[in-house]
């Protein structure tokens, strides 16, 4: 974990949703030293409230409960929602209706900045052979890689009509480690997230900018340099687990859908059930 930023740095009340979810509960304790409160909200048990959180259980899809929710909120870290290929209904309520909430939420209440947890799987299907920019034009691999895309417009509209900056962050990987020869591309440790979540919140002028969540991994799909003004610099990789990843996994089927295209599973994964 990183250590405790100066007060220049802090926030009055800051709002991280999804708190619940795998990376809302590693980004829960990191955040907390960024500002005086931590507000957490998520569908789904929180548990109890420490000294410096409120608590607060919100389904995305609640207008009026979104609306409360970013009452009194300096920033958003928006990690809430959807996080895996699932029906369409399930995507619709959580990423689609969810997304809309939280601005129409943040344009009420004043909040100007929001760091919004997009994917990789916006651009899943272009090739494992092919390096993506920013500004190319989406290739979603699924429901949930198209709701991400939405996701990022509504962060551009939002933007462009009412001024709202946002930083879109298609977060690759984050696990404690790579697991396979694909994450040696995508991997994103967790110091990392920490490092590029704090740097979108702080950087002076965002707008509305989109930027690859990943580590300083040898390997990479993805160029970040139509985002430098953010100011994200990783200081970890995935190369340091190089050698125990190729020797689990010593070979790789080319025919394979999840070999050829970046979003890996997820281009085989079936939304409809």
């Amino acid at each position: 974990m990183l250590p405790k930023p100066a007060s220049p740095l802090r926030f009055s009340r800051l709002l991280l949703t999804g708190a619940a979810g795998y990376l809302g509960r590693e980004m829960r304790p990191r955040l907390k030293a960024y500002c005086e409160v931590l507000r957490l909200s998520d569908r789904n048990d929180l548990g109890s409230a420490a000294e410096g959180e409120e608590v607060q259980i919100t389904s995305l899809e609640n207008k009026d409960q979104v609306t409360t929710l970013l009452q009194g909120v300096n920033a958003v870290v928006h990690l809430g929602g959807i996080s895996t290929e699932q029906p369409w209904d399930t995507i619709l309520a959580g990423n689609i209706l969810g997304m809309v909430n939280l601005y129409e939420a943040a344009r009420l209440q004043g909040v100007k900045r929001i760091v919004f947890a997009s994917s990789n799987h916006v651009t899943g299907f272009y090739r494992q052979d092919e390096v993506v920019n920013t500004r190319m034009p989406p290739k979603p691999d699924g429901f949930y890689g198209l709701s991400k895309a939405f996701g990022e417009d509504v962060a551009q509209m939002y933007w462009d009509r009412w001024s709202i900056e946002t930083v879109s962050i298609r977060i690759g990987s984050s696990t404690p480690e790579p697991k396979d020869r694909r994450m040696l591309a995508t991997w994103l440790s967790f110091d990392d997230l920490e490092r590029l979540v704090v740097a979108a919140l702080t950087a002076p002028i965002v707008g509305h900018s989109i930027i690859y969540g990943m580590s300083d991994n040898q390997t990479t799909w993805w160029d970040n340099t139509h985002a430098k003004h953010i100011g994200y610099r990783p200081l970890d990789s995935s190369d340091v687990f190089r050698p125990t990843v190729e020797a689990r996994q010593q070979s790789i089927d080319k025919n394979d859908p999840a070999a050829i295209y970046q979003g890996g599973a997820f281009v085989k994964a079936t939304p409809h059930g």
